[in-house]
């Protein structure tokens, strides 16, 4: 894709979602919008108004370049941006943390139907602290603490929270180890993807996003069995679980053999059963 001074907005945008296409994305007018906005400091619905306005000087520049990382490099687009929306907030990202998807966004539905008022709730595996921000957004009379075995993770989440004046804890655990047993309630998105699998995923993902944060072990269960098995000697009551397709019925098994009596199933947008929440 090659941007000349003088090129229309909708030239502009033609051609990068042409190089975008081939490349491999499946939204690629989107992925050409949102970084000719960037590029020339403006918003989508502006270049939708102004589709005969000039691109040139240093954002013709700056959009080529933001291009070949997305066509070439196949970097995701909330990465080169260094944001993403989540339930309405804006959050910060980088290659230190996974993307937040829009199927997680079920945990926080699932957690503001489910917790009682003043709910003490850990969001174990925080990565960006999506899940843990957007319930002490949505719910302000919650406890909240997120929590994540990586440091550089706690620090995109700590940076969130400041950025955006939402009051979390943090703490940096493997799981539940070390943590107190003060919660009512603990909410996660595990690593679930098989390990083998892993490599074979797109670009996007197994090229640029954190493994330690996507590798689920050899079956893709295993670090979610290992939280269940710590959960079943706390006192929370509640236990919300994102996971992977198909994975359901075993991690169901593990929470009732954990002593939660209640376990039932959730699907997401795209109406795969992808999150479950135990009781006791």
């Amino acid at each position: 894709m090659s941007v000349r001074a003088a090129v229309s907005v909708r030239d502009a945008l033609d051609g990068a979602a042409t190089a975008i296409r081939a490349a491999g994305s499946d939204s690629p007018r989107l992925d050409a919008e949102l970084l000719l906005a960037h590029a020339m400091g403006t918003t989508r619905e502006r270049l939708h108004l102004e589709p005969s306005a000039p691109v040139e000087g240093e954002a013709v520049r700056a959009f080529q370049a933001l291009v070949r990382r997305r066509a070439a490099e196949r970097e995701p687009v909330a990465y080169i941006l260094g944001r993403r929306h989540f339930r309405g907030l804006e959050l910060f990202v980088d290659a230190r943390v996974l993307v937040p998807r829009p199927e997680t966004e079920l945990l926080v539905e699932l957690a503001v139907a489910s917790l009682a008022p003043g709910a003490r709730v850990l969001d174990c595996a925080t990565g960006a602290g999506a899940v843990a921000l957007a319930l002490a957004d949505e719910r302000g009379d919650l406890e909240v603490t997120g929590s994540d075995v990586d440091a550089d993770a706690l620090d995109v989440a700590a940076a969130n929270a400041r950025r955006l004046g939402l009051d979390v804890s943090w703490r940096q655990a493997d799981l539940l180890e070390g943590l107190p047993d003060v919660y009512d309630a603990i909410v996660a998105n595990p690593p679930y993807v098989p390990s083998a699998v892993v490599p074979t995923l797109e670009p996007e993902v197994s090229r640029h996003e954190p493994w330690l944060a996507l590798d689920g072990g050899p079956s893709g269960l295993e670090v979610a069995l290992r939280l269940i098995e710590q959960a079943a000697g706390r006192s929370a009551r509640i236990l919300i679980l994102e996971h992977g397709e198909g994975q359901a019925p075993a991690l169901g098994r593990a929470c009732l053999a954990a002593g939660f009596a209640d376990v039932t199933e959730h699907r997401d947008l795209a109406r795969i059963v992808r999150a479950l929440c135990a009781r006791r």
